[in-house]
């Protein structure tokens, strides 16, 4: 199991979390090294201010994250490379989220708690149960209105999560030359996806062009309800092409960390 995992993947919490930031349009306020200032007052049991935020140190932060994430979450119990998905998605959108997508994934029941039917579902779930994971996580992420914000930089790191927890999984129970393999498989099938969601934008894009309506009839339909329902079509048809223009980045970003990957593999 993943107990002795944790290293590695707080490396990885790390790396997509960075120092001290304050967005003015990230909900979680003021953030060090992924901790919110929310998070801190918690652990803490009283106010923080931003300086306090500043100035946590990386010691805190990683008795933080066991303690609100991991333990919470049963890392210690989970396979190599879930963990590393369930982690992330619990430090990203708060656990019981990062426990639905992957209960999602290997067919639990969706409660977003971590139980044994859960931990035995992942055990049984496979290298496929983990890009299945990451990809309900998308489908949840593509959905958020700060997307035009912070969407980029969330497809890159669910794919680099992607990538480092299937080479977790597979070299935990085979040889690194299967492991390899098996990465480089799916790798080559995604440049076909992103081209598949660039083909569904452009079709869609060409409807709303041409003023297509779903081949709705305007026969004796109000003027007033008409431009209603040519509207709502259009708006219907550019959430599509948005929908399909992120799933293609998000399948070309796929490439790009799972080709990452592949090179540092041995």
């Amino acid at each position: 199991m993943a107990a002795q995992n944790y290293p590695r993947v707080m490396a990885e919490i790390f790396k997509h979390e960075g120092g001290y930031v304050d967005h003015p349009r990230d909900p979680g306020g003021a953030t060090n090294m992924g901790i919110t200032h929310i998070t801190l007052a918690k652990y803490r049991n009283k106010p923080v201010a931003k300086a306090d935020v500043r100035a946590l140190t990386i010691a805190e932060a990683r008795r933080i994250y066991r303690l609100r994430y991991w333990d919470k979450v049963h890392g210690d119990y989970l396979p190599y490379g879930y963990d590393l998905v369930t982690m992330d998605g619990a430090v990203n959108s708060g656990p019981a989220r990062g426990v639905k997508w992957v209960q999602k994934a290997v067919g639990a029941r969706v409660d977003g708690v971590m139980g044994g039917e859960t931990l035995e579902a992942t055990r049984q779930g496979g290298p496929n149960g983990i890009s299945r994971a990451c990809g309900a996580r998308m489908g949840f992420l593509r959905g958020l209105r700060h997307w035009d914000a912070f969407g980029r930089g969330w497809s890159r790191r669910v794919a680099s999560v992607e990538a480092v927890a299937l080479r977790m999984y597979l070299e935990a129970d085979q040889s690194t030359s299967i492991a390899k393999g098996w990465i480089e498989s799916l790798r080559d099938q995604l440049p076909g996806l992103a081209a598949k969601e660039r083909r569904n934008a452009k079709a869609q894009g060409t409807v709303t062009a041409t003023g297509g309506a779903g081949g709705v009839a305007v026969v004796d339909i109000p003027p007033a309800a008409t431009v209603g329902l040519a509207l709502g079509a259009i708006v219907v048809a550019t959430l599509l092409i948005i929908r399909a223009r992120r799933r293609a980045q998000y399948h070309e970003d796929r490439v790009e960390a799972l080709s990452a990957t592949l090179e540092a593999m041995p």
